[in-house]
Order: C-alpha cells, then structure tokens, then sequence
C-alpha cells in the first residue's frame, strides 16, 4: 500500500491555507483580515499547480482509500479553480465584516471536502467527505444571520442531516453485503448478494450523493438556498460541491457496483429524465433570478446525470462528466458574477444593462445561452458528449428527453436576457468592478474551453 503524502500536496496546500487563515485570522485586527483572504488564494493556486503536475503521472491508489486517476485530476482542478473564483468574488462583499476570516476558512474546508469526494475509492472516507463538505455549507448559507439567509441554513442543515443518516445506512447495509468497505472489494462481494438488499443498500447511499448533486428528490433545499444565502455562497453550493457529487457518483458505478448490474442505470435514468423536467419547469414562473438559477442548476443536474446511468457501458461516459462538470462550473459561476456585479434580483431589475455595461450584458448572454448548449460554449461540447454517450449506451428515450428539454430551457433563459437588452432606463447603483471582470473572464473561458475542446479532451 503506497502511504506518501506527497500524494497529497493539492490537497494539503489547501488545508495548510485553511489552518493558517483559521490562526491568522484570530490575531489579525478586523481592518487587515483581507490577508486570510490572500493566504486562501495562494494556497488554493498552489494546490491547481500541484494538481496539474500529479495529472501526468500514471494512476494509482494512496493511502488504500484514494484513487489518483483522471477522475481525482479533474475534480481537483475544477474545484480548486471554482473556489478560487468565488474568494475573488467574495474579497469586496466580505471585507471589513467581523467574520471575514471565518468565511474564507469554511469556503476552503467545503473545497477540500467535496475534492476528497470525487477522489474517495472507499465508502468510510466517502462518508468523512460528505460531511466535510456539508457542515461548512450549513454555516455559510446562514452567514448573513439575516431571516432568509436563517431560514435556508437550517433547511440546508436539516435535509442534509436527514439524507446523512440515510447514506450511512446505506454504507452500512453496503458493508455487510459486500464484506468490506473498499470500492475493489464491494464489487466482488456484492456479485453474490441478494440483488433487492445491494439496491436496497445503494438507493440508500444516493440519498447523500444526490444531495450534494441537487438532484430529485433531494432538491427542495436549492432555491431556497440560493435565494436565502448571499449571493457568493449561493454561487458556490450551486457550483462546487455538484462536481464533487457527480465525481462519486461516476466513481461508485464504475469501482464498486458488480458488472451486469441492470437496475442501477435505469434508476439513474429515471431520476434524470424527472430532475431534469422538474427544473425546467419550475425555472419558468420565477421572477427571482437567483431562484431561476437555482432551478436551472437542478436540470443541468439532470443532464449530468445522464452519462452516469450509462457509466461502464459506453467510453464516453467519463470524457462526458468530466468535461460537462467543468464547462458547467465556469459556466454557472459566470452567471452568479453578473448578478454579485449587478447586486438585484429581479429580472426586471436588469432591464437596460446593457445601457450601463454592454460587456456585462453579453457576458451574461453567453454564460445563459451557454447553460442552454448553443456553440461554441463549452457546455455545448459537453452536451454532445452526454447525448453521444446516451445513444452509445443504448438510452436514446433519456437522449430525446434531454433534447426537447435543453430547447424549452431557451425560453426561461430568454425572458432574463430579453430586458438587458431593452431601451429602458437603467436602474441601480454602481457595478461591483470585481465581480464585473470575474463575468468576463468566465465567459470568455466559457468560449474557449469550448473552441479547445478538442485539445482538453485529447490530454484527458
């Protein structure tokens, strides 16, 4: 068993940023805590750099519980990347706040979770990550202490402590049928077992998984969420932990659940095609931009659901997830930046942006028309990979229902894009320069990861 931890080294970079800004933060006076802040990104762009060079070594299991595969390589870049974006966007509201310190410490420790997540060969250190990557989350969603912000973060903590305790039984069910709790193991003790006890014991560990994802049926707590928390939190569980999620869901299909196992993708399936709609229909009567980007987080949790229910059937499964993950969190994050720039959330509240900032306006015309899968976004790219995958994997009812999904998404998108463009008067007070920049550069990114995709998909 190889036991260096220098395997570790992104993930120890941020956790060295997060104990470091935890100490500092406790003598620094209030006026300077903005160091914390540069202590996290420098760790956070560390940990990236460290991720790269790991990226090119050949696979492997450390510490008999943590696989180093692309799979971990891509969680921990996007992640780490995601955070880092959202410290940026947070550095403005946050500062002089008399938990400035505190805000960026949990932000790290919920990235460490949710990269431990995707990279967890193991279900005890999967059930160590959730939570890691849980309790943080609880706290930030009622960061504001205000009565909104209150209100999510108790139904954020509630729901997750509720699917927690059913995931655990789930591992423990797991446990005793598979007679281990490593991924290698499970997959050959779960051959012999009772087919209704493993499905049993695997619904009841995707009560937790699909939790983090912000799937049907544990989706109730995302708009409230999003609307309730302040705007970079909302950003960030919207954002962050899905890619974790969806890193070990990919994971647990393809490491632990015995060949031939027929029931799984059809669950999978029919929890996509349902998350999926569900989204989208409840996106189109909200006038609350927030809440409509929670619903549209909730179906593009859908889509990536789809190339998990093909996962072992088809090569196309991983480039699929992988790829969409990242085209999805620079994507969405784009989004979330022009509302922190803006500061409102109504629709109508936008109407004339692009009399206040045309560059703005556009970058929220790619980041929207993006989530949809228009070319040359990066989304787009990864929604012909997921449509691939599905046809290749013999689901081509889940692929024609992504279809006719992703084009009624236009028109929830548009009723968004339509008053930015308006002759009207603009309204509101100055922009967040920050989070101005931080929607460029996103949406740019947006555009180039799509126009390369073929270059990022060769050297995965």
């Amino acid at each position: 068993m190889r036991e260096n931890p220098a395997d570790l080294l992104p993930e120890l970079f941020v956790l060295g940023a997060a104990v470091g800004g935890l100490l500092a933060g406790s003598f620094l006076p209030r006026a300077r805590q903005w160091i914390v802040a540069v202590l996290s990104i420098a760790g956070l762009a560390a940990g990236i750099a460290a991720a790269v060079v790991a990226s090119r070594r050949t696979d492997m299991m450390t510490f008999d519980a943590f696989m180093l595969d692309p799979v971990t390589h891509v969680t921990r870049i996007v992640v780490l990347a995601a955070t880092l974006l959202i410290i940026v966007l947070a550095v403005g509201p946050m500062r002089g706040h008399r938990r400035e310190s505190e805000f960026y410490v949990l932000i790290l420790l919920a990235a460490l979770g949710t990269v431990a997540l995707g990279a967890a060969s193991d279900l005890l250190v999967l059930v160590a990550a959730y939570l890691l990557a849980s309790i943080p989350g609880y706290a930030l969603a009622g960061f504001g202490k205000d009565a909104p912000g209150t209100e999510a973060g108790l139904k954020y903590y509630l729901m997750g402590a509720f699917l927690g305790i059913l995931m655990l039984a789930g591992v423990t069910l797991l446990y005793g049928l598979g007679r281990g709790t490593a991924y290698e193991t499970l997959r050959s003790g779960l051959a012999t077992a009772p087919d209704g006890a493993v499905m049993a014991g695997v619904v009841l560990l995707l009560a937790g998984l699909m939790f983090k994802a912000g799937a049907v049926p544990a989706h109730f707590w995302v708009p409230d969420v999003t609307e309730g928390a302040p705007p970079v939190v909302a950003a960030f569980v919207t954002t962050v932990p899905k890619i974790g999620a969806f890193a070990a869901l990919y994971r647990f299909a393809v490491e632990a659940l015995p060949a031939g196992t027929d029931d799984w993708p059809l669950l999978i399936a029919v929890i996509a095609a349902i998350t999926m709609t569900l989204g989208n229909l409840a996106a189109f009567a909200q006038d609350n931009v927030r809440r409509l980007l929670a619903y549209s987080t909730i179906s593009q949790a859908g889509y990536l659901l789809l190339p998990i229910a093909v996962a072992g059937r088809t090569d196309l499964a991983k480039p699929a997830v992988l790829f969409y993950l990242a085209a999805y969190a620079v994507t969405n994050l784009g989004a979330f930046a022009v509302v922190i720039a803006v500061g409102r959330d109504g629709i109508r509240e936008y109407a004339g942006l692009a009399r206040r900032s045309r560059l703005l306006a556009v970058s929220l015309v790619v980041c929207l028309l993006g989530l949809v899968g228009t070319p040359p976004t990066a989304v787009f790219v990864g929604k012909l990979l997921m449509f691939g995958a599905a046809l290749d994997g013999h689901y081509v009812w889940l692929a024609a229902v992504a279809a006719v999904n992703s084009v009624a998404s236009v028109f929830y998108y548009l009723r968004w894009i339509v008053p930015a463009f308006a002759r009207e008067p603009h309204t509101g007070g100055n922009l967040d320069r920050t989070a101005q920049w931080t929607a460029y550069a996103t949406a740019a990114g947006s555009i180039a990861l799509g126009i390369a995709s073929g270059v990022a998909l060769s050297i995965g």
